[in-house]
């Protein structure tokens, strides 16, 4: 163990000396499952997470953003591509994403938007009203989107104490105190 601290040390790689996963399933009740739910450790006092230098990335294909919900960390880029053979836009009416409107583009071209705060964007098609999808911008690198049976997993979350949040596109806000400690679970319900 002292050996591995000191490699840790003299090689300038700080990693947390104990991290789990954190895992659980949120219940969502009224709608026809629970997939689609952003589950994400909240802003932690004194830590900040430098965004990552790869972009995320949402498709319009089928005149579907694929995927639905998608959650970055704050400062993200995200890269939306337009896979169909008509004209898409992206825009978001939501104050915290600056209300932006990237314009109308064909087949085959990528514009960017980067989520500078955290926020529960919609993003829409001024082309398509029908299309709709979530930017779910957190303060933190540890989240997930639950599947259709509400499961989800965290990966590496350092032990500690945390809020966990819930987002979910059409149910309320959920959130709860949680201590990490290796593999923690923690279960969620949210209804309308």
């Amino acid at each position: 163990m002292k050996r591995a601290l000191i490699v840790l040390i003299s090689t300038g790689l700080a990693a947390p000396l104990f991290a789990g996963d954190l895992h659980g399933k949120v219940a969502a009740k009224g709608v026809r499952d629970s997939a689609d739910a952003v589950v994400y450790v909240a802003a932690i006092t004194g830590k900040t997470f430098p965004p990552p230098a790869a972009h995320a990335k949402i498709d319009q294909l089928n005149l579907v953003f694929a995927p639905h919900v998608l959650p970055v960390l704050a400062g993200t880029t995200v890269d939306f591509l337009n896979s169909d053979k008509v004209l898409h836009n992206v825009f978001s009416p939501d104050t915290c994403a600056e209300k932006f409107n990237l314009g109308t583009w064909p087949q085959g071209q990528i514009k960017s938007y980067t989520f500078k705060s955290e926020c529960a964007a919609a993003l829409l098609c001024k082309v398509h009203p029908e299309m709709e999808a979530f930017v779910i911008a957190v303060p933190t690198p540890y989240f997930a989107v639950t599947k259709a049976d509400g499961s989800y997993t965290i990966a590496d979350v350092p032990d500690g104490s945390y809020t966990v949040k819930v987002w979910h596109p059409k149910l309320k806000a959920a959130q709860k105190a949680v201590t990490v400690a290796g593999a923690t679970q923690a279960d969620f319900e949210i209804a309308r």
